[in-house]
């Protein structure tokens, strides 16, 4: 284990004493389950009190970087993410890019096109008889008018969930499921007061027949028309909007 020490300024201590040490577990100089030092060694090195040591470490163990344990053999200990916790903390940060307004709607589109047209590809050859029940499933669930906005559109998030997950390709996976998770709600309640859900429903219909059908090309053409027709449904949204602010 290798932990490098260095100096810190008197500004928000906690966060840089954090960096510092997730840097150190990024570039591998701290390995999954390696021990930290004490909290009162940590002050000693850093030269603060034990205070600001606890809050650095609060701040590690929030983005699951660290977990402690007590007793004779307790500690701080680095942890070894899951590829759910990684998957979660992409989803945050790029949510949070997208608040930000540092992706253009166009962007999001494009890269959900690109993405889930290569999964589409991949799940039209390995997809199971239980993948595409639970696909089924979700769409019956889009069919009931009773549903609310948000309900539908959290269905419709898991629906494309499933097509990532069908994939069986893990890596493309993990990056689709980031991207499904944090851009596509987003564009979903921007343009749900436009879109028809009959639409969506239909073209859910066909990319389901499509994998049924083992045909990736098919599936596809029908993703191309829906991310068409929820952008254009989101230009609408921005549209009135600018209308009704004029």
């Amino acid at each position: 284990m290798s932990l490098e020490i260095e100096p810190v300024a008197q500004r928000s201590l906690p966060r840089q004493i954090a960096d510092q040490i997730r840097q150190a577990i990024i570039d591998g100089s701290l390995k999954a389950d390696d021990r930290l030092p004490t909290e009162g060694e940590l002050a000693v090195r850093y030269q603060v009190s034990r205070p600001t040591i606890r809050e650095a470490l609060k701040r590690l163990g929030a983005q699951n970087l660290i977990r402690s344990r007590r007793g004779p053999t307790g500690g701080t200990f680095v942890n070894r993410p899951s590829a759910m916790d990684l998957s979660d903390a992409l989803t945050s940060a790029t949510t949070l890019l997208v608040s930000m307004d540092a992706f253009s709607m166009e962007d999001i589109a494009q890269t959900r096109l690109l993405l889930e047209s290569n999964c589409l590809r991949l799940a039209a050859e390995h997809i199971s008889e239980v993948q595409l029940e639970l696909l089924q499933r979700e769409l019956e669930q889009q069919q009931d008018i009773t549903l609310a906005p948000e309900q539908f559109c959290a269905s419709d998030v898991r629906f494309h969930r499933l097509i990532a997950e069908a994939a069986g390709n893990a890596l493309l996976s993990f990056i689709m499921f980031s991207v499904i998770e944090a851009l596509q709600p987003i564009s979903n309640m921007v343009t749900s007061r436009y879109m028809e859900r009959s639409v969506i429903i239909d073209q859910h219909t066909r990319i389901l027949n499509a994998l049924q059908q083992k045909n990736g090309d098919l599936a596809c053409d029908v993703l191309a028309e829906q991310v068409s027709y929820l952008t254009e449904m989101t230009h609408q949204a921005k549209r009135n909007k600018a209308g009704s602010s004029a």
